[in-house]
């Protein structure tokens, strides 16, 4: 299957699925980013922690190539697109 439709899927067609199984993607982040900045004192969104996620696919792919890594960071840039959508479509 090619990488993108693949990532669109879990992403996008399968997010109910997840969500039974993990809560929203977007509230998972925003709580991650939450739980790592009362353990740093740092102040990371939860964009900032899809990018780190992003960062740690790349960093994997350069040791190794798997089609997995590159699946990841694919969807996970789509998943930050979504959080995008989302939040300026409640600002209309």
């Amino acid at each position: 299957m090619n990488i993108l439709k693949e990532a669109n899927e879990i992403i996008n067609e399968r997010s109910e699925e997840k969500s039974r199984q993990y809560g929203p993607m977007s509230e998972g982040m925003e709580r991650s980013a939450k739980i790592f900045n009362g353990m740093t004192g740092l102040e990371l969104t939860a964009i900032d922690m899809m990018k780190a996620l992003v960062a740690l696919k790349l960093s994997r792919e350069s040791y190794n190539h798997k089609e997995d890594n590159l699946l990841d960071a694919v969807a996970y840039l789509g998943a930050i697109n979504n959080y995008h959508n989302s939040k300026t479509n409640k600002n209309i």
